[in-house]
Order: C-alpha cells, then structure tokens, then sequence
C-alpha cells in the first residue's frame, strides 16, 4: 500500500489549538460498522453526539481498555555552558524522549548543532535566563538515533520533582503555541498514573471521573494498561511503500488484574473496547493464542513493542476503538483503517470535515463500533 491512499485535505483552522471547555463536552463521530457475511464491510451508518453521550453506547459486560501513562514535562529551556570565561552560553532547548538508565536520556536538541560530546547544558526554568542558578544540569555524553543526544542530568533532590518545576509539557508541534499552565492538567488523563510518555494517550483526555464511574455503575469493566507514549508518535512515515515502515519501540506494561480482566471478557465472548491507539497496541502485542480457551488472550508483564497496524492485520483482542482524529499519512490513520475499511475511512473523515469536527491531539472524538 502508498502512503497517498492514506492523505486527505484538512483545512488548517480545524486544528485544535486549546482543549474544549469540559472535557467531555467534545463532539462524538459515531461510527456503526456494518459487517457482512462474506467478512467484507456495508455501508454502515455514523452520527454526530458529544463524548458524554458515549454511555449509549456502551453496554454491560463491555471492557474499556485505558492507557494509564503519565506524561512529563520533557521540554526544558537552557543555557549552554561557555568554554570562554565573559561569553554568554546559547540557548538550547531539550526535548526528553526516552529513560536509558538511571539519569541517562536521549533527548532531541534545538538548535542541535550547538551540542556535542563534552558540552554541558544549566535549566533553571522556561526561557529562563537562569538569575537563581540552575535546578539541572546536562552533560552531552553521545549521540542517540535519528539526531538525538545522550544526556546525563545532574542535580539535587529528585529527578521529576525538578522536572515538574522547571518542564513544560511537550505539546506537538501542530499546536502552535506555548505550553501553559492549563496544559499541565489538560493535556493528562484523569486516570494517568505512571509517568513516562513525551505525548499524550489522547483519546482518553475526553473522560472525566464522573463519566468513568457512571461507566462502572452500567456495568462496564475498565481495564488499566501501561504504554509510554515516545517521540516516534510525531515521526512521519517515509517511505511511499508503508510495509517499509519501521516503529520506534515503546516500554509498555500489562498488571495481572489488568490482564485477568481482558481475558476474562474474551472468554466470555464481550466487548473489548480500547481507549484510544495506545491501549489498542499494547494489548494487541501482548496476544497469544490459548489452546485451553479456544481464544485470543494477553500475556501479562513488562515489554516492548514496535508492532505496526495496517489494512491486512487481523484484530486479536480489540473489538471496537475510541480514538481522536489523526493526521493525514499517519500510521494511526492506517491502524483504523485496519480495524474498519480504509476508503470508508477517509469518507468519514471528509464528513468529519465537512461537520467541522476539530482534529488531532486537543480535537474531537470517534467511537468506532
């Protein structure tokens, strides 16, 4: 398949740039797929709710699977340090993307030509000019993948702690603005709990705790897993032939409750429901097939995944997706058009402009059934 079959035309205005007033006040694209008998797919239909009528639509019995990874506030401002005694050092900008070991990162640079092996980097804030001396302090130590940097940080009391004071969150580059204050509550999950993603498991930015226990009242089963959201996220594909496409890998983690609970709706012939394309690829790398079960089930642990979903893969866990609209030539537009057609897709996705849905990261939700 061609990276075109996957493009549509979206006018820039229709980018997020703020989250919606509530959280669950965002707009709803429901999609009702329609499968048949032959295995290929009908017409279907599709109507336009806000994501607080997503209660209709789910049923008891059904198990929402939901990214529980905490995003850090991985962009950080600097000062490179000077080699010549009266020169001002140039200002630097880090963006954390992944925990090598210990207080070892690779880190993406701005203006990356201005740091090399032996330099050294003070933060003390956002564009700080660092007038209370620095809280960090980064040593370039090598080069990473992809132009990257091998940091080690140094500095007193505890690493995330003097990254909550002095990071901002790492919006993606289509929101053009900087990051604020809001951003610190907004641009998290309610239910996020372990920290390590440098972008957001969106989809799930829609929930509120008071839609996730009216969930749990209806009798839906949640079902936390863990995926630490990397740069590669923001990374477009390359290549015109997308089976040519290779993934970043991301830690990711899936507790035994969270794993009994899956399984148990498998077995039992109900709803697997992933919130959002993270859940969908964590569980999905952790499948196995269970002689004993008859069905597909998930592996419980810790592991690593650079699986990449596109038309032709067959779904062994997920049954059904909510997920935000993605960019054009994205392989999160290709996994949903694995999980539904991909020429129904992008028929979705024009109405969706048409509609003026808002799209990406900040943007509106789908439910594909």
């Amino acid at each position: 398949m061609r990276i075109e079959d996957f493009d549509y035309k979206l006018p820039e205005q229709l980018i997020a740039q703020k989250p919606a007033d509530r959280r669950d006040s965002s707009r709803l694209l429901v999609v009702h797929r329609q499968k048949l008998p032959d295995g290929t797919w009908g017409e279907g239909s599709t109507e336009h709710r806000h994501f607080f009528d997503i209660l209709e639509y789910l049923h008891e019995g059904d198990c929402l699977v939901l990214n529980d990874s905490k995003v850090i506030p991985a962009r950080l401002f600097g000062i490179k340090e000077s080699k010549m005694p009266g020169v001002k050092g140039a200002r630097v900008e880090f963006l954390l993307t992944k925990r090598l070991q210990g207080d070892e990162w690779e880190t993406m640079v701005r203006p990356g030509k201005r740091l090399n092996p032996g330099d050294a980097v003070v933060f003390s804030g956002p564009g700080s000019d660092l007038p209370d001396g620095p809280l960090l302090k980064a040593d370039i130590i090598g080069y990473g993948k992809d132009g990257t940097r091998i940091a080690r940080f140094s500095y007193d009391g505890i690493f995330m702690e003097r990254l909550e004071e002095i990071g901002s969150m790492p919006l993606p580059p289509y929101i053009e603005r900087p990051a604020g204050d809001e951003d610190k509550d907004r641009y998290q999950t309610v239910y996020c709990r372990e920290e390590g993603s440098v972008a957001a498991p969106t989809a799930g930015l829609h929930f509120t705790d008071e839609l996730l226990q009216k969930a749990r009242d209806k009798g839906v089963e949640l079902a936390y897993v863990t995926l630490h959201v990397g740069i590669g996220t923001f990374r477009p594909v390359k290549v015109e032939n997308i089976e040519e496409h290779s993934m970043h890998f991301e830690e990711y983690s899936i507790s035994h409750e969270a794993a009994e609970t899956i399984n148990r709706a498998k077995r039992e012939g109900r709803r697997v429901i992933s919130v959002g394309t993270t859940s969908c690829r964590t569980v999905e790398s952790a499948a196995q097939f269970d002689e004993e079960a008859g069905c597909w089930q998930v592996a419980e642990g810790d592991n690593s995944t650079g699986i990449f979903i596109y038309p032709g893969y067959e779904f062994k866990i997920i049954d059904s997706l909510i997920t935000n609209f993605h960019l054009p030539k994205s392989t999160l537009i290709m996994l949903i058009s694995a999980l539904y057609d991909r020429e129904k897709i992008l028929k979705i996705y024009e109405e969706a402009v048409e509609e003026e849905y808002r799209f990406f990261s900040y943007g509106d939700a789908m439910f594909i059934e």
